[in-house]
């Protein structure tokens, strides 16, 4: 499918985000609708099923695209996606006879009002990044940053569910206790590049979910941001680990990519260091190791208040890839479901911030700035050690390999507010 063109120009684009090779589901409109993103436009997959567009389809795949949340259609699994999936690019490659019924249907993606994707019941995430957990261990406990257990499993926590929003919601800065003994706004606003995983269909209640069978579990992937109130995260963290320095916002990009689109950008797992332990034999699969990390670009912009006003471009401040967690989604999964807890269609894991092994591919600010010791300068002269009150933080995406079509994920944003 790598060379196949779209009659939808703009998805043609080198750099588009949204060719034919993507194909990304979201949801939109002011009657939440499912929708597909195409170059610049979004299908209507509801207005497809109502005019006979996906006529073939099982009546269960049909009325999932009629819903408000894509739920439904995560519950199906990949017997259900593929077809959908064939379908949809059979109405919008080039050839497609049905052009003239298609055409209608189509919305410019710009003026769509977007909403989250799913309803997510429940949200963990994780910790995945060797990186990441290095740097900031080494921030605390220069002695020993890792935990004993960090090479032996898939470190996370319960999120809260209720607190995700969709890009380009407002953040308010958070207010809580610090170990000064004081209650008030955070002084030490951070963000954290991370990767969203969306779970498709479930598992029963007391039935982990083997790793060689993971993947079919997982519909496909987003972007996240887990927005950190690092000094009320220091004092309420021990013992019981992260609780209000997180739960105030989390956003995440209103697209989610298939885990089909992105299979051409398939790679080994993390390559681990000689001497680590060889994982267990429940999180470990040959197939996973060849084939289980994804060679996904992930970027943070940031622009001030004071560079929006004067039409400053935002900067970007890292770049990183998702190849560099140590821990791949599979294991993910299947770490989480082994001890018999269900997964929904719909909940969400987080991958935990994304750091490379260069200062320039730092995922968070913690890292970026050793813990506000180290600032850096803007465009404009202004110096950032944690965020401020109007600065937006931009997350952006993108695979690309020699032979294969650029897809993206579209953008992770969000403007901070001041404490209310």
């Amino acid at each position: 499918m790598t060379n196949h063109a779209s009659w939808v120009e703009s998805a043609n684009q080198s750099h588009t985000d949204f060719p034919l090779q993507n194909l990304p589901y979201g949801v939109f409109g002011s009657d939440a609708r499912i929708g597909i993103a195409i170059g610049d436009s979004i299908l209507d997959l509801r207005a497809c099923a109502e005019t006979g567009l996906l006529h073939g389809l099982s009546h269960e795949t049909t009325r999932a695209c009629t819903t408000d949340s894509l739920n439904a259609l995560f519950a199906l699994g990949p017997d259900h996606w593929s077809p959908l999936r064939r379908r949809l690019t059979g109405l919008l490659e080039t050839a497609s006879s049905q052009r003239p019924q298609v055409e209608p249907l189509l919305i410019p993606r710009a003026s769509a009002v977007m909403h989250l994707p799913a309803q997510i019941g429940d949200y963990t995430d994780f910790f995945t990044s060797l990186h990441h957990a290095t740097n900031v261990g080494n921030l605390f406990r220069p002695r020993n940053p890792l935990a004993p257990n960090y090479k032996h499993l898939p470190i996370g926590y319960h999120g809260r569910a209720s607190s995700i929003v969709v890009s380009g919601s407002p953040v308010n800065r958070p207010a809580g206790q610090t170990q000064e003994g004081q209650f008030g706004p955070t002084r030490a606003l951070d963000y954290e590049l991370e990767v969203g995983v969306f779970i498709g269909p479930g598992n029963r209640l007391g039935e982990p979910v083997p790793i060689h069978q993971a993947r079919a579990h997982i519909f496909g992937l987003c972007l996240l941001n887990d927005w950190s109130a690092r000094d009320l995260q220091a004092w309420e963290s021990q013992p019981l680990g992260p609780f209000l320095a997180k739960s105030f916002a989390t956003t995440i990009s209103p697209w989610v990519v298939p885990l089909e689109a992105l299979e051409p950008f398939r790679a080994p797992a993390f390559s681990r260091p000689v001497g680590d332990p060889t994982p267990l034999p429940y999180l470990h699969s040959p197939d996973d190791q060849a084939r289980g990390g994804i060679d996904i670009t992930v970027e943070v912009w940031l622009a001030s208040q004071h560079m929006r006003e004067i039409g400053a471009p935002p900067l970007r401040i890292s770049r990183g890839n998702f190849r560099d967690t140590y821990w791949t989604i599979a294991q993910m999964l299947t770490h989480h479901t082994s001890n018999g807890c269900n997964l929904r269609p719909g909940d969400l894991l987080g991958s935990g911030t994304v750091s490379g092994p260069t200062r320039d591919s730092l995922g968070c600010l913690l890292e970026l700035t050793r813990r506000g010791t180290e600032p850096f300068r803007l465009p404009t002269g202004e110096e950032r050690r944690y965020l401020e009150d109007g600065d937006e933080v931009i997350l952006l995406a993108y695979c690309e390999r020699e032979g294969c079509v650029r897809i993206g994920f579209g953008d992770c944003r969000g403007t901070i507010s001041a404490a209310t």
